[in-house]
Protein backbone atom coordinates (compact mmCIF):
# COMPACT_ATOMS: atom_id res chain seq x y z
CA UNK A 1 0.00 0.00 0.00
CA UNK A 2 1.21 3.39 -0.57
CA UNK A 3 1.43 6.09 2.22
CA UNK A 4 0.76 9.08 -0.18
CA UNK A 5 -2.63 7.46 -1.13
CA UNK A 6 -3.90 6.95 1.94
CA UNK A 7 -2.40 10.77 3.15
CA UNK A 8 -4.78 11.93 0.12
CA UNK A 9 -7.77 9.64 0.44
CA UNK A 10 -7.74 11.38 4.31
CA UNK A 11 -7.55 14.57 2.70
CA UNK A 12 -10.12 14.15 0.39
CA UNK A 13 -12.08 12.54 3.00
CA UNK A 14 -12.37 15.87 5.20
CA UNK A 15 -13.68 17.84 2.39
CA UNK A 16 -16.65 15.87 2.67
CA UNK A 17 -18.49 17.63 5.57
CA UNK A 18 -16.32 20.30 6.80
CA UNK A 19 -18.37 23.29 5.25
CA UNK A 20 -21.57 22.56 7.56
CA UNK A 21 -19.07 20.91 10.47
CA UNK A 22 -18.06 24.01 10.35
CA UNK A 23 -20.73 25.90 10.39
CA UNK A 24 -22.38 24.53 12.94
CA UNK A 25 -19.43 24.76 15.66
CA UNK A 26 -19.46 28.59 14.43
CA UNK A 27 -23.26 29.25 15.07
CA UNK A 28 -21.68 31.02 18.49
CA UNK A 29 -20.32 33.80 16.72
CA UNK A 30 -22.74 33.99 14.15
CA UNK A 31 -25.96 34.08 15.82
CA UNK A 32 -25.02 37.40 17.70
CA UNK A 33 -24.67 39.35 14.27
CA UNK A 34 -27.73 38.56 12.02
CA UNK A 35 -31.72 38.75 12.46
CA UNK A 36 -32.23 35.52 12.96
CA UNK A 37 -30.88 35.03 16.39
CA UNK A 38 -30.55 31.37 17.66
CA UNK A 39 -33.33 31.11 14.98
CA UNK A 40 -30.71 29.85 12.87
CA UNK A 41 -29.86 26.19 13.75
CA UNK A 42 -33.86 25.59 13.01
CA UNK A 43 -33.24 27.16 9.31
CA UNK A 44 -29.95 25.33 8.87
CA UNK A 45 -31.73 21.72 9.89
CA UNK A 46 -34.26 22.64 6.79
CA UNK A 47 -31.67 23.64 4.22
CA UNK A 48 -29.88 20.60 4.78
CA UNK A 49 -32.79 18.30 4.52
CA UNK A 50 -33.73 20.72 1.11
CA UNK A 51 -30.24 20.13 -0.11
CA UNK A 52 -30.92 16.22 -0.18
CA UNK A 53 -31.95 17.36 -3.87
CA UNK A 54 -28.40 16.28 -5.24
CA UNK A 55 -27.99 12.30 -3.74
CA UNK A 56 -31.79 11.65 -4.58
CA UNK A 57 -30.62 13.15 -8.15
CA UNK A 58 -27.43 11.12 -8.43
CA UNK A 59 -29.08 8.36 -6.81
CA UNK A 60 -31.71 8.21 -9.42
CA UNK A 61 -29.45 8.36 -12.26
CA UNK A 62 -27.38 5.28 -10.79
CA UNK A 63 -30.58 3.32 -11.07
CA UNK A 64 -32.35 4.03 -14.32
CA UNK A 65 -29.03 4.80 -16.12
CA UNK A 66 -26.46 3.01 -14.91
CA UNK A 67 -22.89 3.82 -16.06
CA UNK A 68 -24.19 7.09 -17.92
CA UNK A 69 -22.83 8.95 -14.91
CA UNK A 70 -19.66 8.87 -13.86
CA UNK A 71 -18.33 10.82 -10.25
CA UNK A 72 -15.25 12.46 -11.34
CA UNK A 73 -17.06 15.57 -13.25
CA UNK A 74 -19.72 16.01 -10.15
CA UNK A 75 -16.92 16.10 -7.57
CA UNK A 76 -14.90 18.65 -9.21
CA UNK A 77 -18.64 20.73 -9.60
CA UNK A 78 -19.36 20.36 -5.88
CA UNK A 79 -16.00 20.67 -4.60
CA UNK A 80 -15.30 23.79 -6.35
CA UNK A 81 -18.70 24.93 -5.85
CA UNK A 82 -17.72 24.39 -1.98
CA UNK A 83 -14.33 26.21 -2.46
CA UNK A 84 -16.20 29.54 -4.37
CA UNK A 85 -19.36 29.06 -1.37
CA UNK A 86 -17.30 29.16 2.01
CA UNK A 87 -14.84 31.56 0.51
CA UNK A 88 -17.90 34.13 -0.39
CA UNK A 89 -19.15 33.91 2.82
CA UNK A 90 -16.49 34.78 4.93
CA UNK A 91 -17.39 38.08 2.82
CA UNK A 92 -21.01 38.07 2.74
CA UNK A 93 -22.29 36.28 5.83
CA UNK A 94 -23.32 39.38 8.00
CA UNK A 95 -24.93 40.95 4.76
CA UNK A 96 -29.10 41.40 5.23
CA UNK A 97 -31.66 42.13 3.14
CA UNK A 98 -35.50 43.55 3.49
CA UNK A 99 -37.94 40.75 3.13
CA UNK A 100 -41.82 41.28 3.90
CA UNK A 101 -40.66 43.85 5.69
CA UNK A 102 -38.19 42.03 8.20
CA UNK A 103 -34.64 41.64 7.81
CA UNK A 104 -32.69 38.35 7.02
CA UNK A 105 -29.47 36.96 6.15
CA UNK A 106 -30.18 36.15 2.57
CA UNK A 107 -26.61 35.73 1.41
CA UNK A 108 -25.72 33.26 4.38
CA UNK A 109 -28.73 31.12 3.91
CA UNK A 110 -28.25 30.49 0.07
CA UNK A 111 -24.56 29.92 0.67
CA UNK A 112 -25.33 27.73 3.37
CA UNK A 113 -27.92 25.81 1.05
CA UNK A 114 -25.01 25.68 -1.63
CA UNK A 115 -22.87 23.86 0.99
CA UNK A 116 -25.06 21.60 1.82
CA UNK A 117 -25.72 20.75 -1.39
CA UNK A 118 -21.98 19.98 -1.44
CA UNK A 119 -21.73 17.90 1.53
CA UNK A 120 -25.12 15.99 1.26
CA UNK A 121 -24.12 14.90 -2.60
CA UNK A 122 -20.35 13.85 -1.00
CA UNK A 123 -21.89 11.34 0.36
CA UNK A 124 -23.25 9.20 -2.98
CA UNK A 125 -20.51 10.82 -5.12
CA UNK A 126 -17.03 10.93 -2.91
CA UNK A 127 -17.75 6.22 -1.82
CA UNK A 128 -18.35 5.55 -5.27
CA UNK A 129 -15.28 6.97 -6.39
CA UNK A 130 -13.52 5.42 -3.36
CA UNK A 131 -14.69 2.32 -5.33
CA UNK A 132 -11.44 2.96 -7.80
CA UNK A 133 -9.18 2.05 -5.02
CA UNK A 134 -8.33 -0.95 -2.78
CA UNK A 135 -10.58 -1.34 0.12
CA UNK A 136 -7.74 -0.19 2.57
CA UNK A 137 -8.27 3.42 1.31
CA UNK A 138 -11.75 3.25 2.23
CA UNK A 139 -11.18 3.58 5.96
CA UNK A 140 -8.42 6.14 5.80
CA UNK A 141 -11.34 8.13 3.95
CA UNK A 142 -13.22 7.56 6.45
CA UNK A 143 -10.69 8.37 9.19
CA UNK A 144 -10.64 12.15 6.80
CA UNK A 145 -14.69 12.08 6.98
CA UNK A 146 -14.43 12.21 10.79
CA UNK A 147 -11.32 14.25 11.14
CA UNK A 148 -14.11 16.87 8.80
CA UNK A 149 -15.89 17.21 12.05
CA UNK A 150 -13.12 16.95 14.26
CA UNK A 151 -10.60 20.20 12.74
CA UNK A 152 -13.41 22.81 12.78
CA UNK A 153 -14.21 22.08 16.23
CA UNK A 154 -10.15 22.24 17.25
CA UNK A 155 -9.92 25.19 15.30
CA UNK A 156 -13.11 26.58 16.60
CA UNK A 157 -12.05 25.61 20.64
CA UNK A 158 -8.93 28.06 19.64
CA UNK A 159 -10.75 30.78 18.56
CA UNK A 160 -12.59 30.58 21.57
CA UNK A 161 -16.38 30.27 20.38
CA UNK A 162 -18.89 29.44 23.24
CA UNK A 163 -16.55 29.84 25.88
CA UNK A 164 -17.87 31.89 28.77
CA UNK A 165 -17.41 33.28 32.42
CA UNK A 166 -19.46 33.48 35.08
CA UNK A 167 -19.76 36.46 37.28
CA UNK A 168 -22.23 38.10 39.80
CA UNK A 169 -25.04 39.95 37.71
CA UNK A 170 -27.15 42.58 39.91
CA UNK A 171 -31.00 42.04 38.86
CA UNK A 172 -33.20 44.20 40.77
CA UNK A 173 -32.89 47.77 41.85
CA UNK A 174 -35.51 48.69 44.93
CA UNK A 175 -36.39 52.01 45.55
CA UNK A 176 -36.17 53.07 49.77
CA UNK A 177 -38.90 54.65 51.78
CA UNK A 178 -37.45 57.78 50.14
CA UNK A 179 -37.56 59.24 46.55
CA UNK A 180 -34.18 60.31 46.67
CA UNK A 181 -32.39 56.81 47.72
CA UNK A 182 -32.25 53.97 46.38
CA UNK A 183 -30.04 50.65 46.65
CA UNK A 184 -28.62 48.29 43.94
CA UNK A 185 -29.39 45.18 45.68
CA UNK A 186 -27.53 41.41 44.23
CA UNK A 187 -29.43 38.25 43.91
CA UNK A 188 -26.25 36.68 43.97
CA UNK A 189 -26.69 34.74 40.65
CA UNK A 190 -24.20 34.33 38.34
CA UNK A 191 -24.35 35.61 34.84
CA UNK A 192 -22.55 33.70 31.43
CA UNK A 193 -20.66 36.01 29.77
CA UNK A 194 -19.66 34.66 26.52
CA UNK A 195 -15.61 35.79 25.95
CA UNK A 196 -14.29 37.31 22.78
CA UNK A 197 -13.27 35.77 19.87
CA UNK A 198 -9.43 35.12 19.26
CA UNK A 199 -10.34 36.07 15.66
CA UNK A 200 -13.22 36.81 13.44
CA UNK A 201 -15.47 34.48 11.68
CA UNK A 202 -14.30 35.84 8.38
CA UNK A 203 -10.87 34.03 9.11
CA UNK A 204 -12.99 30.81 9.91
CA UNK A 205 -14.55 30.61 6.42
CA UNK A 206 -11.69 31.53 4.87
CA UNK A 207 -10.09 28.05 6.96
CA UNK A 208 -12.97 26.51 5.86
CA UNK A 209 -12.08 27.31 2.17
CA UNK A 210 -9.13 26.62 2.22
CA UNK A 211 -9.74 23.20 3.63
CA UNK A 212 -12.02 22.62 0.74
CA UNK A 213 -8.69 23.57 -1.77
CA UNK A 214 -7.05 21.20 -0.17
CA UNK A 215 -9.37 18.57 -0.68
CA UNK A 216 -9.79 19.37 -4.24
CA UNK A 217 -5.97 18.98 -4.87
CA UNK A 218 -5.82 15.48 -2.93
CA UNK A 219 -8.95 14.41 -5.11
CA UNK A 220 -6.90 15.92 -8.23
CA UNK A 221 -4.16 13.74 -7.07
CA UNK A 222 -5.97 10.48 -6.52
CA UNK A 223 -6.61 10.94 -10.61
CA UNK A 224 -3.49 11.72 -11.83
CA UNK A 225 -0.43 10.88 -9.47
CA UNK A 226 1.22 7.90 -10.69
CA UNK A 227 1.78 6.45 -7.67
CA UNK A 228 -1.91 6.10 -7.35
CA UNK A 229 -2.41 5.09 -10.97
CA UNK A 230 -0.74 1.72 -9.97
CA UNK A 231 -3.31 1.21 -7.02
CA UNK A 232 -5.59 1.15 -9.03
CA UNK A 233 -4.06 -0.89 -11.89
CA UNK A 234 -2.94 -3.44 -9.53
CA UNK A 235 -6.43 -3.99 -8.16
CA UNK A 236 -8.27 -7.00 -10.47
CA UNK A 237 -10.93 -7.38 -8.08
CA UNK A 238 -12.53 -3.95 -7.42
CA UNK A 239 -12.08 -2.51 -11.33
CA UNK A 240 -16.12 -2.67 -11.71
CA UNK A 241 -17.47 -4.82 -15.07
CA UNK A 242 -14.42 -7.63 -14.87
CA UNK A 243 -15.16 -10.22 -16.96
CA UNK A 244 -15.75 -13.44 -14.73
CA UNK A 245 -12.21 -15.26 -14.93
CA UNK A 246 -10.88 -11.73 -14.07
CA UNK A 247 -13.08 -11.62 -11.33
CA UNK A 248 -11.88 -14.60 -9.39
CA UNK A 249 -7.97 -13.74 -9.93
CA UNK A 250 -8.98 -10.20 -8.73
CA UNK A 251 -10.64 -12.69 -5.85
CA UNK A 252 -7.83 -14.85 -5.25
CA UNK A 253 -5.82 -11.40 -4.96
CA UNK A 254 -8.29 -10.15 -2.13
CA UNK A 255 -8.05 -13.30 -0.32
CA UNK A 256 -4.76 -12.44 1.21
CA UNK A 257 -6.61 -10.50 3.88
CA UNK A 258 -8.58 -12.03 6.74
CA UNK A 259 -12.18 -11.88 6.13
CA UNK A 260 -14.99 -12.78 7.98
CA UNK A 261 -18.08 -14.16 6.19
CA UNK A 262 -21.28 -12.10 7.84
CA UNK A 263 -23.98 -13.74 9.33
CA UNK A 264 -27.02 -13.60 11.17
CA UNK A 265 -27.15 -17.56 11.25
CA UNK A 266 -24.58 -19.40 9.36
CA UNK A 267 -26.98 -22.50 9.26
CA UNK A 268 -29.96 -20.31 8.19
CA UNK A 269 -27.61 -18.49 5.20
CA UNK A 270 -27.27 -21.36 3.96
CA UNK A 271 -30.55 -22.40 3.32
CA UNK A 272 -31.61 -19.03 1.97
CA UNK A 273 -31.34 -18.00 -1.36
CA UNK A 274 -28.78 -14.91 -2.08
CA UNK A 275 -30.42 -11.64 -2.71
CA UNK A 276 -29.37 -10.17 -6.33
CA UNK A 277 -27.61 -7.18 -4.54
CA UNK A 278 -24.54 -6.52 -5.46
CA UNK A 279 -22.03 -9.61 -5.84
CA UNK A 280 -25.25 -11.87 -3.90
CA UNK A 281 -22.82 -12.39 -1.04
CA UNK A 282 -25.71 -11.76 1.10
CA UNK A 283 -29.20 -13.11 1.84
CA UNK A 284 -32.28 -10.29 1.38
CA UNK A 285 -32.89 -10.33 4.91
CA UNK A 286 -29.23 -9.67 5.57
CA UNK A 287 -29.56 -7.10 3.03
CA UNK A 288 -32.37 -5.25 4.69
CA UNK A 289 -30.58 -5.65 8.04
CA UNK A 290 -27.58 -3.70 6.78
CA UNK A 291 -29.44 -0.81 5.38
CA UNK A 292 -31.67 -0.42 8.51
CA UNK A 293 -28.56 -0.91 10.93
CA UNK A 294 -26.73 2.32 8.29
CA UNK A 295 -30.34 4.28 8.57
CA UNK A 296 -30.46 3.84 12.49
CA UNK A 297 -26.85 4.92 13.35
CA UNK A 298 -26.78 7.90 10.76
CA UNK A 299 -30.05 9.25 12.04
CA UNK A 300 -29.16 8.76 15.69
CA UNK A 301 -25.65 10.32 14.86
CA UNK A 302 -26.23 13.09 12.60
CA UNK A 303 -29.51 14.58 13.50
CA UNK A 304 -31.16 13.13 16.38
CA UNK A 305 -28.52 13.10 19.67
CA UNK A 306 -26.51 16.26 17.89
CA UNK A 307 -30.02 18.07 18.42
CA UNK A 308 -29.75 17.30 22.65
CA UNK A 309 -25.94 17.32 23.00
CA UNK A 310 -26.30 21.08 24.47
CA UNK A 311 -29.07 19.41 26.67
CA UNK A 312 -27.55 16.44 27.81
CA UNK A 313 -24.27 18.29 28.78
CA UNK A 314 -24.97 22.12 29.35
CA UNK A 315 -26.93 21.58 33.04
CA UNK A 316 -23.04 19.87 34.10
CA UNK A 317 -21.74 23.19 33.18
CA UNK A 318 -20.04 24.43 30.38
CA UNK A 319 -16.73 22.40 30.28
CA UNK A 320 -18.49 19.19 30.72
CA UNK A 321 -20.30 20.77 27.28
CA UNK A 322 -17.03 21.59 25.04
CA UNK A 323 -14.97 18.70 26.56
CA UNK A 324 -18.43 16.05 25.71
CA UNK A 325 -18.55 17.10 21.95
CA UNK A 326 -14.49 17.48 21.55
CA UNK A 327 -13.93 14.27 22.92
CA UNK A 328 -17.01 13.12 20.99
CA UNK A 329 -15.76 14.31 17.53
CA UNK A 330 -12.27 12.65 18.56
CA UNK A 331 -14.01 8.99 19.00
CA UNK A 332 -14.90 9.33 15.05
CA UNK A 333 -11.56 9.05 13.90
CA UNK A 334 -10.23 6.95 16.74
CA UNK A 335 -12.89 4.83 15.73
CA UNK A 336 -11.93 4.31 12.13
CA UNK A 337 -8.44 3.48 12.98
CA UNK A 338 -9.74 0.81 14.71
CA UNK A 339 -11.84 -0.46 12.07
CA UNK A 340 -8.59 0.01 10.04
CA UNK A 341 -6.30 -2.49 11.97
CA UNK A 342 -9.24 -4.95 13.55
CA UNK A 343 -11.47 -4.91 11.06
CA UNK A 344 -14.75 -7.28 12.35
CA UNK A 345 -17.45 -7.61 9.93
CA UNK A 346 -19.72 -10.24 11.26
CA UNK A 347 -23.24 -8.76 11.38
CA UNK A 348 -23.68 -10.40 14.68
CA UNK A 349 -21.02 -8.30 16.26
CA UNK A 350 -22.05 -5.22 13.98
CA UNK A 351 -25.93 -5.34 15.71
CA UNK A 352 -24.17 -5.72 19.32
CA UNK A 353 -22.43 -3.19 18.63
CA UNK A 354 -25.59 -1.00 17.51
CA UNK A 355 -27.61 -1.90 20.78
CA UNK A 356 -24.75 -0.51 22.66
CA UNK A 357 -24.09 2.38 21.63
CA UNK A 358 -27.90 3.01 20.94
CA UNK A 359 -27.73 2.30 25.05
CA UNK A 360 -25.60 4.94 25.34
CA UNK A 361 -27.46 7.28 23.01
CA UNK A 362 -30.48 6.75 25.28
CA UNK A 363 -29.09 7.78 28.17
CA UNK A 364 -27.85 10.85 26.58
CA UNK A 365 -31.28 11.91 25.80
CA UNK A 366 -32.69 11.27 28.84
CA UNK A 367 -30.34 13.05 30.44
CA UNK A 368 -31.45 16.05 27.79
CA UNK A 369 -35.36 14.87 28.48
CA UNK A 370 -34.30 15.60 32.59
CA UNK A 371 -32.49 19.34 31.41
CA UNK A 372 -31.84 21.06 33.53
CA UNK A 373 -31.75 18.60 36.23
CA UNK A 374 -30.54 15.11 35.29
CA UNK A 375 -28.89 13.05 37.35
CA UNK A 376 -26.06 13.68 39.13
CA UNK A 377 -25.35 17.13 38.10
CA UNK A 378 -23.94 18.65 41.39
CA UNK A 379 -21.40 15.66 41.15
CA UNK A 380 -18.59 15.25 39.41
CA UNK A 381 -19.30 11.62 38.75
CA UNK A 382 -22.38 13.17 36.80
CA UNK A 383 -19.85 14.94 34.28
CA UNK A 384 -17.64 11.94 34.03
CA UNK A 385 -20.58 9.92 32.96
CA UNK A 386 -22.08 12.10 30.57
CA UNK A 387 -18.85 12.87 28.64
CA UNK A 388 -18.38 8.97 28.79
CA UNK A 389 -21.20 8.20 27.38
CA UNK A 390 -20.90 10.87 24.69
CA UNK A 391 -17.85 9.12 24.02
CA UNK A 392 -19.02 5.53 23.63
CA UNK A 393 -21.85 6.22 21.47
CA UNK A 394 -19.58 8.08 18.95
CA UNK A 395 -16.65 5.44 19.00
CA UNK A 396 -19.00 2.05 18.97
CA UNK A 397 -21.86 3.59 16.21
CA UNK A 398 -18.73 5.25 14.26
CA UNK A 399 -17.14 1.64 13.78
CA UNK A 400 -20.23 0.13 12.92
CA UNK A 401 -20.75 3.52 10.04
CA UNK A 402 -16.95 2.13 8.64
CA UNK A 403 -17.52 -1.47 8.92
CA UNK A 404 -20.83 -1.39 6.77
CA UNK A 405 -19.00 0.99 4.47
CA UNK A 406 -16.34 -1.63 3.84
CA UNK A 407 -19.44 -4.37 3.23
CA UNK A 408 -20.47 -2.59 1.03
CA UNK A 409 -17.69 -2.05 -0.73
CA UNK A 410 -17.16 -5.06 -1.25
CA UNK A 411 -20.48 -5.43 -2.81
CA UNK A 412 -19.59 -2.93 -5.64
CA UNK A 413 -19.93 0.49 -7.06
CA UNK A 414 -23.98 0.32 -6.97
CA UNK A 415 -23.90 -0.91 -3.08
CA UNK A 416 -22.16 2.32 -2.44
CA UNK A 417 -24.30 4.43 -3.89
CA UNK A 418 -26.80 2.81 -2.23
CA UNK A 419 -24.70 3.74 0.92
CA UNK A 420 -24.26 7.49 0.57
CA UNK A 421 -28.54 7.44 -0.13
CA UNK A 422 -29.28 5.68 3.02
CA UNK A 423 -26.60 7.38 4.95
CA UNK A 424 -28.77 10.99 4.08
CA UNK A 425 -32.01 9.38 4.13
CA UNK A 426 -31.63 8.18 7.84
CA UNK A 427 -30.02 11.58 8.53
CA UNK A 428 -32.98 13.26 7.13
CA UNK A 429 -35.51 11.11 8.91
CA UNK A 430 -33.94 12.19 12.34
CA UNK A 431 -33.84 15.33 11.52
CA UNK A 432 -37.64 15.77 10.64
CA UNK A 433 -38.11 13.64 13.87
CA UNK A 434 -36.33 16.03 16.24
CA UNK A 435 -37.38 19.31 14.10
CA UNK A 436 -40.91 19.73 16.01
CA UNK A 437 -39.58 17.83 19.42
CA UNK A 438 -37.01 20.66 19.96
CA UNK A 439 -37.91 23.73 17.64
CA UNK A 440 -41.60 23.87 17.43
CA UNK A 441 -42.53 22.15 21.28
CA UNK A 442 -39.88 23.00 22.98
CA UNK A 443 -39.99 19.65 24.98
CA UNK A 444 -36.25 20.06 26.10
CA UNK A 445 -35.35 23.06 28.48
CA UNK A 446 -31.84 24.45 28.21
CA UNK A 447 -29.45 24.37 31.42
CA UNK A 448 -27.69 27.37 32.33
CA UNK A 449 -23.80 27.05 32.07
CA UNK A 450 -23.50 29.05 35.28
CA UNK A 451 -27.35 29.02 37.51
CA UNK A 452 -28.24 24.93 37.57
CA UNK A 453 -30.67 25.10 41.01
CA UNK A 454 -31.63 21.84 41.30
CA UNK A 455 -32.59 19.25 44.52
CA UNK A 456 -30.06 17.62 46.08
Amino acid sequence: MSLLTHVLACLFGMGSWVAINGMWVELPLVVTEIPEGWYLPSYLTVLIQMANIGPLFITLMHRFRPGVLDERPVIYCIVGLGIVATFLLAFFWRQTMTIGGSLHSVPLLVLTFLLSVVDCTSSVTFLPFMMRLRPQYLTTYFVGEGLSGLVPALVALTQGVGLVHCQNATLAVVANQTADNATMVGSGELQAIYQPARFSAQVFFVFLSVMMVVSLVAFILLNHHPSVARERKNDLYFSGDLAPGKREQGLSLHAQTPEQKPMISHLESKREAKSSFGKGTYSNLEVVFIFVVLAWVNALTNAILPSVQSYSCLPYGNKAYHLAATMAAVANPVACFIAMFLPIRSLFFMGFLTMFGTGFGAYNMAMAALSPCPLLVHSASGTAVIVLAWILFVLSLSYVKVTIGVILRDEGHSALVWCGAVVQLGSMLGAVSMFPLVSVYGLFRSGDACNTKCPM
